[in-house]
């Protein structure tokens, strides 16, 4: 098994700490030094400019089956050209009545190329062997649905 970490650091910019008013800029490093700008979402105070934990759970979730996709494709000799996904992450009150990103549709577009393209039956599996090896997938209670291009 491995493990994976992430540092994340903020310091009040602010004068003042009332919610309104603090800042809630921080930054987020990973290996090799690569570092993301981060914030709050909007509708917390955040920064626009910058991505908040709910687009980065999102992407998370996207980039993860992206990866177990090509994965899959790639053990059955299929050969991938392109992929794009333009997935969206819904925040809504969960059963316990609390906020949480209950969903999230993935839209993924796959190009293929070479003698054998699936079918679209075929891609469906494709994404459903996927999904059920994607370790964040595996790991969250968010329902998850896949909506091929």
């Amino acid at each position: 098994m491995s493990e994976h970490s992430a540092t994340v650091a903020w310091r009040r910019t602010s004068a003042s700490f009332d919610y309104e008013a603090y800042n809630r800029d921080h930054s987020w490093s990973f290996d090799a030094g690569v570092q993301v700008r981060a914030s709050a979402a909007p509708a917390f105070h955040g920064d626009l400019d910058c991505v908040d934990p709910e687009e980065a759970y999102v992407a998370a979730l996207s980039g993860c089956h992206m990866l177990t996709f090509l994965a899959v494709a790639s053990r059955k000799r299929l050969i991938v050209d392109t992929y794009e996904d333009h997935a969206t992450g819904f925040m809504e009150k969960n059963v316990h009545g609390k906020l949480a990103v209950t969903r999230i549709v993935l839209r993924p577009q796959v190009r293929f190329s070479g003698s054998v393209v699936p079918s679209q039956d075929e891609l469906a599996k494709l994404h459903e062997q996927a999904h059920h090896g994607c370790i964040i997938a595996n790991s969250v209670l968010t329902t998850v649905t896949i909506e091929p291009a």
